[in-house]
């Protein structure tokens, strides 16, 4: 479990730096054009699987793909002799690539801008909702059933809790934030009751400066 975990980590850490998150978008957009161009329909199947099935059962290897105390040359050796026999002629090059300019260590990163590209090719998009609880099955159908209806492409839902919300749910779709949580109805209110006290506290002042008649 605690391996899963320290894989799992790396993902966002590599993410949160835009020069590495902009390297893996175009490593993960050219595996895709090649697995296209050579007639390959689900690409990410073997290389999801090598992250699965490899690395993460084998953090040894993992550690040694990405050591710094060895040279490209070694890098590609170890994959031609461990992986290769075992995979398919593109992912295995592919990985030689990687090894050559010292790219491993973007691997999971890689596959989660390609997970993202193959649905944008294939008319999804991935849409975040954020709710008090966490969603059933059934609610969370009604929900990918509407969405599906009101947008212009197939949904994939990425759902989370967030107690704060109290009821009601986030949903963002990109840069673009639909808030329609209890949380932010009760501000709003909050805030327009505030405003109306003031105007009428500033009223009254304006009653008592200047009384009627004067």
């Amino acid at each position: 479990m605690a391996k899963e975990q320290q894989l799992k980590t790396r993902v966002p850490h590599v993410l949160e730096d835009p020069g590495s998150a902009a390297i893996a978008k175009v490593y993960a957009q050219s595996f895709l054009d090649a697995a296209t161009a050579a007639g390959i329909k689900e690409p990410l199947v073997e290389f999801s699987s090598f992250v699965t099935e490899v690395l993460e059962k084998n953090p040894e290897f993992d550690q040694l793909l990405t050591a710094s105390t060895l040279t490209s040359a070694q890098r590609v050796e170890l994959i031609d002799r461990i992986v290769a026999p075992h995979s398919s002629e593109l992912f295995a090059s592919f990985l030689r690539v990687l090894a050559r300019h010292d790219r491993l260590m973007l691997l999971l990163s890689i596959l989660h801008f390609g997970e993202m590209e193959q649905e944008s090719r294939d008319g999804k998009r991935r849409v975040q909702i954020t709710t008090a609880q966490d969603l059933n099955s059934k609610t969370r159908d009604t929900i990918e059933q509407k969405l599906s209806k009101a947008l212009s492409f197939i949904p994939v839902l990425e759902t989370r809790s967030d107690p704060r919300l109290i009821g009601g749910m986030v949903i963002q779709i990109g840069d673009t934030v639909y808030d329609g949580s209890l949380r932010t109805r009760l501000n709003k209110l909050r805030d327009s009751l505030r405003k109306r006290s003031l105007h009428e506290i500033q009223s009254g002042r304006d009653r008592f400066s200047h009384p009627e008649g004067d």
